[in-house]
């Protein structure tokens, strides 16, 4: 049954800050305690949006989580009215109150990871929200994530959505930004559910900043998604790659389709991996490797040129979506070039401003999450979230309507922009018929 790829971008939230909140996310603290720009954040993740529906690519959205969170900081001690929580948490524990606030949400190749009915054993979607349990301002979207994905994807007959996995730091699951699937036609999709460290066992480590997906949390999630064991693969992500700032694996490596761009420092033996994937999907797989002399690591990490979005255009062939970044770093744009001059889908690239997505270290791939859905699945989503002119329109003036024009750490503890970001996110699911999908929605 054909099928289409759709990318699930995130709107970007009425919190977005600079807070500096993700150690080993060199753009994350490197622009700690800057003053961000929420309504132009919002504005331009729309405009990437545009940009790929208009390339004929399937395009969807997914809505921002309540924030501050209110509920967290009362589960941690602080008591009384909105006003008075805010103050307090403020006042005694500054920190808490920038991880209640991230807008982190924003970046949903981290919200799940998913298999297409076509690769699982039961015939249906398989979607699992990721816990993210290495950083707490992100480990608190879990709940959320999953009650808004059990709403799009509502029907039982051709969509699974399972709990985020259980447990704490032994089954940390960082979802899609971690998972890439390839096929080429006339053969199975193979899977690749990277990991940076084991739970149990020895494996080589990063030294300087955390490795945050485990080898458990992916072999999970191939069991949960009934993949054929065959084609799945579990490459571990170079610790000197982690060390240089390639927290997750779409900071140095992206696929699509037969297609795979991959920095030397993604995976501890990406010869051994591009072999086995030759293997499992014959010639005509293609793949572009960078070496540290031609792309250093670091300039990858700060340029994001792997982080970018390969979409397959309706004539079959591929575009890269990259961020302007990638254009203004000599190494970075010199590579891209080679990339599209070698013999790949690949004819071109665009470049895309996501300076406030970037700033906090996330280009255009960290912010959608990649479903495949058939026609009869797509029709089978009732929700509003499919990106057309008309929703486009909505949501621009939506967010034009609510989002501050500037925000600093200080503006955290104002009541008022916790009352701006309720009142936002409640219209926001009436426009995009979620139903009651957040917990102050349901508070009777």
């Amino acid at each position: 049954m054909s099928a289409r790829e759709y990318n699930f971008d995130g709107l970007v939230g009425p919190t977005h800050n600079y807070a500096g909140l993700s150690p080993g996310n060199v753009a994350s603290t490197t622009h700690g305690g800057q003053t961000s720009h929420p309504r132009e954040a919002a504005l331009q993740g729309l405009s990437k949006m545009r940009s790929v529906a208009a390339l004929g690519v399937g395009q969807a959205v997914l809505p921002p989580h309540p924030r501050p969170s209110l509920g967290t900081l009362r589960q941690l001690g602080f008591t009384g009215t909105d006003e008075q929580v805010l103050a307090r948490a403020g006042r005694e524990a500054e920190h808490l109150l920038r991880l209640c606030s991230s807008a982190s949400a924003m970046w949903t190749a981290n919200a799940a990871t998913h298999a297409p009915s076509a690769d699982t054993a039961d015939g249906r979607l398989h979607l699992t929200p990721a816990n993210l349990q290495q950083m707490f301002h992100r480990a608190i979207e879990a709940g959320t994530t999953h009650d808004v994905m059990a709403s799009i994807f509502r029907d039982a007959r051709h969509f699974t959505v399972h709990r985020p996995l259980p447990g704490g730091g032994q089954f940390a699951d960082e979802g899609a930004a971690n998972h890439t699937r390839l096929h080429v036609e006339g053969r199975p999709a193979v899977h690749l559910l990277a990991w940076g460290r084991r739970a149990w066992g020895e494996a080589p480590r990063p030294h300087r900043f955390p490795a945050r997906q485990t080898l458990e949390a992916s072999e999970a999630l191939a069991r949960l998604h009934q993949l054929d064991t065959s084609a799945v693969l579990f490459p571990q992500q170079d610790p000197a790659g982690i060390d240089a700032g390639a927290f997750h694996t779409d900071v140095v490596a992206v696929g699509n389709g037969s297609f795979l761009m991959l920095h030397e420092r993604a995976f501890l033996d990406s010869e051994a991996l591009l072999t086995r994937l030759h293997g499992l999907l014959g010639p005509s797989f293609r793949f572009t490797v960078a070496s540290e002399a031609e792309l250093p690591v670091a300039d990858a990490v700060k340029a994001y040129p792997f982080n970018s979005q390969v979409l397959t255009l309706p004539d079959t062939s591929m575009v890269i979506v990259a961020p302007l970044e990638a254009r203004e770093s000599r190494t970075a744009h010199r590579f891209l070039e080679r990339v599209v001059a070698e013999d790949n889908p690949v004819k071109k690239v665009h470049y895309l401003d996501v300076r406030q997505s970037m700033n906090n270290g996330g280009g255009p791939a960290c912010l959608r999450q990649r479903i495949t859905l058939t026609e009869e699945e797509r029709r089978a989503v009732k929700a509003n979230v499919f990106f057309t002119e008309a929703l486009d329109a909505r949501l621009v003036a939506w967010v034009k309507k609510h989002y501050r024009e500037t925000l600093s750490g200080k503006d955290l503890e104002d009541p008022q922009l916790a009352r701006e970001c309720l009142t936002a996110l409640d219209e926001l699911t009436q426009i995009l018929e979620l139903g009651a999908v957040y917990d102050f929605q349901r508070v009777p």
